[in-house]
C-alpha cells in the first residue's frame, strides 16, 4: 500500500506532468500543506487489460454446423469470426486472423474439433477442448479455390471440392493432403463438351462409404467409385443444381435446382429422375410444366421409422410473390408447411437423434440461421412451433443507439426487473427443452449483480442482466407509446426535425438507488420514469413545454404578449419560461408564418394503460422558437432526492422540478457566465433557417445505404455524454490534431464559432459552491463543450408535504473553473479520497397509498448520501475530480485550488471518462479517440495503465463506449454485438474459471444394428479402409505447390495472444495448459496436440477392430 502525501506534490507533478507552471505548482504547493494525507492503494499491477466475453447476434453470419452428439451449435461470420454455443450461458467467441468469409464449418462429431472453410482458400482445425479454442493446423490452396467440404462421420479424410470441380483430400489429423484427386475430366462424360463447374456438392453413399456422390454447379451428379477411380453412374439434368441430400438407405438422392424444382433419382436408373416437384409452382392445366420458380438454395431429405420422410427446403417461391417474406418449407407426407421467416435464411440444419447416416434420422427440430436472427422449430409438434431461443441474440432487435453499464448495483434490482420483465414474455413456444445443451457453465467468482441498459432507435430500453460474464434480458420499456403515432409519411406532423427514428433514445441516466430513470430522445425530448410494481391508468400523461432560448432580445410570441424576461442570478423567484401545460398548445406558428412553440412529438391525450415496471411521471419537451427547431439533448442529469432533473443542448441548460411539475431554470449558456464570460459574446437573435435535419443515431444498418450524416448530432456538440464532437467550437485546438474526423454538420459553420457552447455535463452533488462556504450544500456542477465548469446553488424546501408546495430556489453561484477541452465527467472525493455519490432517495412504491405512521416517516425522511464521511465538519474539505477530452484536473474544495493536474492526451481526444470504483479505491478510466484506454489514481492522477486496445473506427464505437466498477468495460463491437472486456487484473485471472467448457466426455451412440439377413445378403453398409485408399504408400504425395500448411499455434500457447486481444503480451502462461491438464514446454506442444488427436483416431480404430475381429463371414 502507497501512502501519497500531498505535502510532496512538488515530487508527483514532476513525474505526472511536466506542464504545469511555476505559478501553479507555488499555489499547490500553499494548498498541499493544509491537506491532509491520503492513502492511495492501487498499482498498476492491479491492472490488466483483456478481453472477456461477446454478446449478441453474430454479425453478418455465413456458415452453420451442429454436433449432434456434444449438441453443440457453430456460426461462421462474412468478418471470418466463430461463435459456439451451447447450453444457455455457454457461448465462445474466436476470430480467424485473416478476417475472410467462413463458407463452411464440419465437426468432427465428438472429437472436440472444428474444421473451418474460408473464402481466401484456407482450411482451418479448431481445438475445442479448451476454454479458448484455438487453431491447431492450417492449410492454404494456392492454384484452387474452395467451395465445398464433406468430412464422413468418424473418418479422418475431408474431401475438399472447388471451383475447378476437382476434389482433394485432406488428413485432418496431419493437416497434409492425400496424392488422391479426382479430376473432373475423368468424372464426368468424355463426350461432354463443357466444364461441370464449381463443385456445389460431396456425400459418400450413406451404405457404401466408398461410393462418392458429387454434384456439379451445371446440374450433373456423378457417383464416383472410389476404389476403381471411376464413374459408376452420372445423372444429367438441365438446370443448375444447388444442394444434394441422401434418403438414409443409400438408394435414392435429391437434388434442388435454380428453377425451384426438386428431382428425385433413383440410384441405379441416372436416366431420368424418379419423380420431379415443384413445391411452389402453379400446376397448369394440359399437363404443362408448372411455372419456374426461385431457386432452392438447400433442401433435406430425412426419414423417420413410424411415418413419411420429411423434405425440409429453403427458397423455391414462385415469382409473383413479390414482397413475400423468405419462407422454410417443411413437406411431410401430402402436407406442405411454409414457415415465414422475418429475414433471408442463411443457412439450416435439421437436427436428428442419430449421428449416423445410414439409420433413419428421426428429425426432432430445424435450426435456422437468418440475416439477423436465429430460430428453432419443433418437428415433432403440430404446427411446427419454435423453441423459446434463450441466449441473448435480441440487442439489435432495434438499433442501438446508446449504452449504459453498472456493476455492483443494489441486489433487490434484478429481481425487481426479473418479475415485471417477466409478464412481457409471448406465449406459444415449443414446451420441450431448448435442444442445442452442450457444454458446461463455469465457476462464478463475481458474486456482484450488473446490468447493462440499451437505449434503442425506435425509443426502445432494454434492461439485461450482466452478472457473471452472462447475458439475459430483463425487462423492455417502449418510451414510444406515450407519443401520437403517424399513420403513414403523409401525415407526419412538419415540426419532426429528424426524418427517421423520432424517438430515437440519446442519452439515459439511471439512479439504481432509487430506481429513477430519465431519457432525453432524438427529437429534443426528456421522459422521467418512476418504477412502481403495480399496474396504473394515466388519465393525463402530465407533461411540460420548455422554449430553451437562446437569444436575450424579446420575442413577439404569437398571442401578441411577451415572453417573461430570462431571471437574473440570484433571483429568489420560480422562474418558468411557460405556464405548464398539461397537453401541447395549439399555436404551430408566429405571426410571421414561422413554426413557434411546437414540439416536435404529440403527446396522447387519450387515458394510458401502464404496466408494471417504468411508469411515466412526466414528459418535458422543447419547442420551435420563431422557425429554429429545438437543438438536440446533449446531456441530461436525475436526481431522486431533490425531485430535479436537468438537461441541456447548445443553446443553453433547462431545470424541471418533476414533483411540482415546474419549470425552475432556463438560461441560455452565455447567461450562465454573467458577467464572467471570458469569451465576452454578445447574445444573438436564432437562426431563421431550419437546420439539415439527418439527426438520427442509427448508423447501425451497416449493410444498407445510410446517409452518412444520420449518424451525427446536428448540434455537433455532444452525443449521449459519450461522444463529444465540438472542434469547431474551440478557439484553441487544432483540428488536424485528431485521428478522427469529427462530426460535419453545417448547423455549427453557419453561426459564430464562439456563440454555440453546448452543456456537456450535469452533475448533482452536495459540496461546497464558493471559496467561502464552511459547509456543503446541494448543487448542480455544469460543464461545457467549451471546458468551463460552472457551479448553480440548490434552495431546497423541507421534506415531506412541504416539498410540494414551497418553492425551490436556483441561482447562478458565480464559481467558475476552466480546463482544455469539453467537460466529460465530474466526481467529488471526501477527506479519505473516497467517492461522494449523489444524494437519493431509497425506493418506495408509488402507487400505493401510504398509511399514517408511513407518511409520518416519510416527512422525516432525509436523502441519503453514500459519502463514506459525514462532511460535517467546518474543517473537512473535498475534492472535485474533472474529467475534459484534454486533461484531468484535481480542485481542493472550498479553496477551489487545481491540486492535480494530468494532460491525458495531446494528439486525440478522450471519447469517455468515468469514475470507477475498483478494489476498495477509485480511479479514473479514459478511452480515446486513437484508440488507447487509460487508468490513472486519485486523487493523484498517476497514470497506471495505458494499453493500445482498438482505433476508433465508426460512431458507433464512441457512442457506445462505457467503463463501470470493479474493472468492467463494453462497447458495442458490430450493430448486433456487445464486447466486454476487463482492465482488472484479478478478473483476467479468474477469466479462465469463469468461462465454459464447450466440449464434455460423451459416448458416441452405438451404430445402427444390421440385422442378420442384411448382413448375409450383403444389404447393409460398406465400410471402407480409407487410409488404404488415401494414404502415402497407396496414393503417393501430394504436389507441394497445390497448398501449404501452416501450423497453429498449437491450440494453447499461442492463444494466448488471443486470449486477451490486444494484450498478447501480457497474457497468462498459464493458458499454456493442454485439454488434458498436462503442462507442457513450448517445444513439445505442438507435438502434444497431434499426439492427442491421432491417439483418439487411432482409438477409434481399435474399437472397430474389436467390434468385428470374432464376427463370422456371414455376419460381415
Amino acid at each position: 500500500m502507497r501512502k501519497f502525501n500531498i505535502r510532496k506534490v512538488l515530487d508527483g507533478l514532476t513525474a505526472v506532468s511536466s506542464a504545469a507552471s511555476a505559478s501553479s505548482a507555488a499555489q499547490q504547493q500553499q494548498a498541499g500543506n493544509r491537506e491532509s494525507e491520503i492513502q492511495e492503494t492501487l498499482q498498476s499491477e492491479h491492472f490488466q487489460l483483456c478481453k472477456t466475453v461477446r454478446h449478441g447476434f453474430p454479425y453478418q453470419p455465413s456458415a452453420l454446423a451442429f454436433d449432434p452428439v456434444q449438441k453443440i451449435l457453430a456460426i461462421g461470420t462474412q468478418t471470418g469470426a466463430l461463435r459456439l454455443f451451447g447450453r444457455p450461458g455457454v457461448e465462445c467467441y474466436c476470430q480467424h486472423d485473416s478476417g475472410a468469409a467462413v463458407i463452411q464449418l464440419q465437426f468432427l462429431i465428438n472429437e472436440g474439433a472444428l474444421v473451418s472453410a474460408l473464402a481466401d482458400d484456407t482450411l482451418h482445425l479448431w481445438n475445442l477442448r479448451q476454454k479458448r479454442p484455438a487453431i491447431l493446423h492450417s492449410l492454404k490452396f494456392n492454384r484452387e479455390r474452395i467451395t465445398f467440404c464433406h468430412l464422413p462421420f468418424q473418418s479422418k479424410w475431408l474431401y475438399v471440392g472447388t471451383e475447378r470441380g476437382n476434389i482433394h483430400i485432406v488428413n485432418v489429423e496431419s493437416f497434409t493432403l492425400s496424392g488422391y484427386v479426382i479430376m473432373w475430366n475423368k468424372a464426368i462424360e468424355l463426350s461432354s463438351k463443357s466444364h461441370p463447374g464449381p463443385i456445389v456438392h460431396i456425400s459418400d453413399n450413406p451404405m457404401d462409404e466408398g461410393k462418392l456422390l458429387i454434384g456439379f454447379e451445371s446440374g450433373t451428379v456423378v457417383l464416383w467409385d472410389l476404389k476403381s477411380k471411376k464413374a459408376d453412374y452420372r445423372y444429367s439434368h438441365d438446370e443448375a443444381i444447388h444442394s444434394v441430400a441422401w434418403h438414409h438407405e443409400g438408394k435414392q438422392f435429391i437434388c434442388s435446382h435454380s428453377d425451384g424444382t426438386l428431382t428425385i433419382w433413383n440410384v441405379k436408373s441416372p436416366t431420368k429422375p424418379f419423380q420431379t416437384i415443384t413445391p411452389h409452382g402453379k400446376q397448369l392445366k394440359d399437363g404443362k410444366k408448372p411455372e419456374p420458380c426461385k431457386p432452392i438454395l438447400k433442401v433435406e431429405y430425412k426419414t423417420t421409422r413410424a411415418g413419411e420422410p420429411f423434405i425440409i427446403l429453403s427458397g423455391g417461391l414462385s415469382y409473383d410473390t413479390v414482397g413475400r417474406r423468405p419462407c422454410l418449407t417443411v413437406m411431410h407426407g401430402k402436407s406442405t408447411a411454409v414457415l415465414e421467416m422475418d429475414y433471408s435464411i442463411v443457412d439450416f440444419l435439421t437436427l436428428c437423434e442419430t449421428p449416423y447416416p445410414n439409420d433413419f434420422q428421426e428429425p426432432y427440430a430445424v435450426v435456422v440461421l437468418l440475416e439477423k436472427d436465429l430460430v428453432l422449430i419443433d418437428l415433432a409438434q403440430n404446427g411446427y412451433p419454435i423453441f423459446e431461443n434463450p441466449y441473448p441474440l435480441t440487442i439489435h432487435e432495434s438499433p442501438v443507439t446508446c449504452c449504459e453499464y453498472f456493476a455492483d448495483c443494489p441486489v433487490d434490482l434484478i429481481p425487481a426487473l426479473y418479475s415485471v420483465g417477466a409478464r412481457q414474455k409471448r406465449q406459444g413456444y415449443s414446451k420441450k427443452e431448448w435442444p442445442i445443451s452442450g457444454g458446461n457453465w463455469g465457476l462464478i467468482t463475481q458474486s456482484y449483480p450488473e446490468i447493462i441498459i440499451t437505449g434503442h432507435a425506435d425509443g426502445s430500453i432494454k434492461f439485461w442482466d450482466a452478472s457473471a460474464i452472462t447475458l439475459q434480458v430483463l425487462y423492455k420499456l417502449k418510451t414510444a407509446k406515450v407519443f401520437e403515432k403517424s399513420r403513414n409519411k403523409d401525415d407526419r406532423p412538419n415540426t419532426d426535425i429528424v426524418d427517421e427514428d423520432p424517438y430515437a433514445i440519446q442519452i439515459i441516466s439511471w439512479c439504481p438507488e432509487s430506481r429513477m430513470l430519465c431519457i432525453a430522445g432524438v427529437s429534443a425530448h426528456v421522459i422521467i420514469y418512476r418504477f412502481s410494481k403495480q399496474e396504473v391508468t394515466t388519465e393525463v400523461i402530465p407533461m411540460l413545454e420548455v422554449r430553451l432560448l437562446y437569444e436575450i432580445n424579446d420575442i413577439e410570441s404569437p398571442d401578441g404578449e411577451q415572453v417573461p424576461p430570462l431571471p437574473t442570478p440570484g433571483t429568489g423567484s420560480n422562474p418558468q419560461s411557460i405556464v405548464p401545460q398539461s397537453h401541447p398548445s395549439t399555436s404551430s406558428s408566429s405571426s410571421d408564418g414561422l413554426r413557434d412553440n411546437v414540439p416536435c412529438l404529440k403527446v396522447k391525450n387519450s387515458p394510458l394503460k401502464q404496466s408494471p415496471g417504468y411508469q411515466i411521471e412526466l414528459v418535458i419537451q422543447l419547442v420551435w422558437v420563431s422557425g429554429e427547431p429545438p437543438q438536440q439533448i446533449t446531456s441530461l442529469a436525475v436526481n431522486s432526492a431533490y425531485g430535479l432533473v436537468v438537461f441541456g443542448n447548445c443553446n443553453g441548460i433547462a431545470m424541471v422540478d418533476y414533483l411540482q411539475k415546474t419549470v425552475l431554470l432556463n438560461l441560455g449558456t452565455i447567461e450562465l457566465y454573467g458577467s464572467n464570460d471570458p469569451y465576452r459574446r454578445e447574445p444573438r437573435s436564432p437562426r431563421k433557417t431550419r437546420q439539415p435535419s439527418g439527426a438520427g443515431l442509427c448508423d447501425i444498418n451497416e449493410g444498407t445505404m445510410v446517409p452518412e450524416d444520420r449518424c451525427k448530432s446536428p448540434t455537433s456538440a455532444k452525443m449521449s455524454r459519450k461522444l463529444s464532437l465540438p472542434t469547431e467550437l474551440k478557439p484553441d485546438l487544432d483540428v488536424k490534431d485528431n485521428s478522427f474526423s469529427r462530426s460535419r454538420s453545417s448547423s455549427v459553420t453557419s453561426i459564430d464559432k464562439e456563440s454555440r457552447e453546448a452543456i456537456s455535463a450535469l452533475h448533482f452533488c452536495e459540496t461546497f459552491t464558493r471559496k467561502a462556504d464552511t459547509s456543503p450544500s446541494p448543487c448542480l456542477w455544469v460543464g461545457t463543450t467549451l471546458g468551463t465548469v460552472l457551479v448553480i446553488v440548490l434552495n431546497l424546501p423541507p421534506g415531506g408535504e412541504q416539498r410540494l408546495l414551497q418553492p425551490v430556489i436556483v441561482s447562478p453561484s458565480g464559481t467558475i473553473l476552466r480546463l482544455k477541452g469539453a467537460i466529460l465527467r465530474m466526481a467529488f472525493l471526501d477527506t479519505t479520497g473516497s467517492l461522494v455519490s449523489p444524494a437519493h432517495e431509497p425506493w418506495r412504491e408509488h402507487n400505493i397509498p401510504e398509511d399514517k405512521d408511513e407518511k409520518d416517516k416519510s416527512k422525516k425522511r432525509r436523502p441519503v448520501s453514500v459519502s463514506p464521511s459525514s462532511s460535517q465538519e467546518i474543517s473537512e474539505n473535498q475534492y472535485a475530480v474533472i474529467c475534459s477530452e484534454k486533461q484531468a484536473k484535481v480542485i481542493s474544495l472550498p479553496s477551489q485550488n487545481c491540486i492535480y493536474k494530468q494532460n491525458i492526451t495531446e494528439t486525440s481526444f478522450v471519447l469517455r471518462g468515468d469514475i470507477v470504483s475498483l478494489s476498495n479505491s477509485i480511479c479514473l478510466a479514459c478511452f480515446c479517440a486513437n484508440g488507447h484506454i487509460m487508468t490513472f489514481s486519485l486523487p493523484s492522477l498517476r497514470p497506471l495503465l495505458d494499453v493500445y486496445y482498438l482505433p476508433l473506427t465508426n460512431m458507433r464505437i464512441a457512442r457506445t463506449f462505457c467503463f463501470t466498477n470493479n474493472g468492467q468495460a463494453l462497447y458495442l463491437v458490430s450493430p448486433t454485438e456487445i464486447q466486454r472486456l476487463t482492465y482488472s487484473q484479478e478478473t483476467c485471472e479468474n477469466l479462465q474459471e469463469m468461462l465454459g467448457e464447450l466440449f464434455t466426455p460423451v459416448e458416441t451412440p452405438e451404430a445402427p444394428n444390421r440385422g442378420f439377413f442384411k448382413g448375409l445378403f450383403g444389404g447393409g453398409a460398406q465400410s471402407l479402409d480409407r487410409e488404404e485408399l488415401f494414404g502415402e504408400s497407396a496414393s503417393g504425395k501430394a504436389s507441394r505447390s497445390l497448398a501449404q500448411h501452416i501450423p497453429g499455434p498449437g491450440g494453447i500457447e499461442g492463444v494466448k495472444g488471443a486470449a486477451s486481444g490486444v494484450v498478447g503480451e501480457l497474457a497468462r502462461a498459464r493458458l499454456a495448459l493442454d485439454e488434458r491438464g498436462q503442462k507442457l514446454g513450448e517445444l513439445e506442444e505442438k507435438t502434444a496436440a497431434m499426439l492427442y488427436s491421432a491417439d483418439s483416431f487411432s482409438k477409434h480404430a481399435h474399437e472397430m477392430m474389436l467390434k468385428y475381429k470374432d464376427k463370422k463371414w456371414y455376419q460381415f
